[in-house]
């Protein structure tokens, strides 16, 4: 028998395990409010992702970009730049609906533990003084901006050695990913315990704001979907964008929804980008990057649930810091992990823009987790079927404008 639900717990997909970890923590929370050895599993799962995130963050975007390649195609250039261009105007949507609808969640400290900036110039500063921290210090001090910083230097310089060195370093962010999806995979008994301590020491009340949590988080990836992306295409092409930016959010968005993964999609956007009759030399080489750095969905999860912490701890973030947080949400997205969740992991890089301490930073990590049944979903569907588009957009735009789609 045990052997048999053992079986059918390794068949079940991780949002089926999570939605059960759920289930299973509030009516524990119900039945056993006073068993604290269950609030441990939430402990062990938040330590294990706290002990990971900094390793992660630099090897991804270290190798990310080591593995860029001299000489390739104009039109490559434009897929590159409508990437970067798509994931910080996805990271300004996130601002501006927090701004409009704040939220705020549960987190187990007071504000008083956080040192707050006093507005731009504090946060610029403290940003140049965390961007040439020293890269051990910032990896065992979890200083993420340090790390991100050093990531690109590294991933910059790396462009220059040769191939076997290049091999190593996507090797290592290779194991590191396989590590973070070990950890991942244990989430269902972490959210137990996590939904556990929430509800047994404050109830259901507290799991309000994760509803309107979740809500934002689908509103700003809705619009930047069906409005965002349309519009940066229209630009492109001048005609009705829409007939594009729904074949590819049919084909690549519904399969990248249930797949969770960018990475786990990426046959499904060549053999859309074949059908679309584009380059080969141009989508095999966008289409796996844009799985890496393309990352529109990351970066609203990350600026929402930034700012969902900030407004909690009582942080006022004026719009020139917003701008620096988008910049910073940005680049961190291009470093998000091909495994469901990974952008989660680099939230605390944006916290710490604020002052917000590892420990917290990682609270707001684990109820991104418990909304991520949904949330991840979304966001890889909205990732992956942006790769296709403007893929096809960067190309498209150099045909006449008769055998544009």
């Amino acid at each position: 028998m045990f052997h048999r639900i053992l079986s059918a717990w390794n068949r079940a997909n991780l949002i089926k395990r999570i939605s059960i970890g759920i289930v299973t923590g509030a009516l524990l929370a119900l039945i056993f409010p006073q068993a604290s050895a269950i609030s441990l599993l939430g402990q062990i799962f938040v330590g294990g992702l706290k002990a990971i995130a900094p390793l992660l963050v630099f090897t991804l975007v270290a190798n990310a970009l080591s593995q860029h390649q001299k000489g390739q195609k104009s039109s490559m250039k434009t897929v590159i730049i409508l990437y970067l261009i798509g994931t910080f105007a996805a990271a300004l949507v996130a601002v501006l609906a927090n701004y409009i609808f704040p939220v705020t969640i549960e987190l187990t400290a007071a504000s008083s533990e956080v040192s707050p900036p006093e507005g731009i110039g504090q946060v610029l500063s403290n940003l140049l003084l965390n961007l040439v921290d020293n890269p051990i210090n910032a990896l065992t001090k979890a200083n993420y901006i340090g790390i991100l910083s050093w990531a690109v230097v590294f991933g910059v310089a790396m462009r220059e050695a040769s191939q076997q060195s290049k091999e190593l370093l996507r090797t290592l962010a290779d194991i590191t990913s396989k590590i973070v999806e070990w950890i991942i995979n244990l989430a269902p008994f972490g959210i137990l315990g996590l939904v556990y301590t929430t509800i047994s020491g404050k109830g259901f009340d507290a799991l309000k704001s994760y509803g309107m949590l979740l809500l934002l988080l689908l509103g700003s990836m809705a619009l930047v979907a069906l409005v965002v992306n349309p519009l940066i295409v229209f630009i492109m092409f001048r005609k009705n964008p829409y007939s594009l930016v729904w074949r590819c959010l049919k084909v690549s968005g519904v399969t990248a929804f249930f797949t969770r993964s960018s990475a786990a999609n990426i046959p499904v956007n060549m053999k859309l980008c074949r059908d679309l009759g584009l380059n080969s030399e141009t989508y095999s080489v966008s289409i796996p990057l844009g799985s890496t750095i393309n990352m529109a969905g990351a970066a609203v999860t990350i600026n929402t649930l930034t700012f969902a912490a900030a407004n909690t701890l009582g942080i006022q973030v004026d719009f020139g810091t917003a701008l620096v947080l988008s910049v910073v949400a940005a680049i961190s997205a291009c470093g998000a992990s091909g495994v469901a969740g990974g952008s989660l992991l680099l939230i605390p890089v944006a916290c710490s823009l604020f002052g917000i301490p590892n420990d917290l930073a990682m609270q707001v990590v684990s109820v991104g987790f418990v909304i991520g049944v949904i949330q991840v979903s979304c966001e890889t569907a909205l990732n992956s079927s942006t790769d296709v588009l403007f893929t096809a957009v960067a190309e498209m735009s150099t045909w006449p404008k008769e055998k544009r789609y």
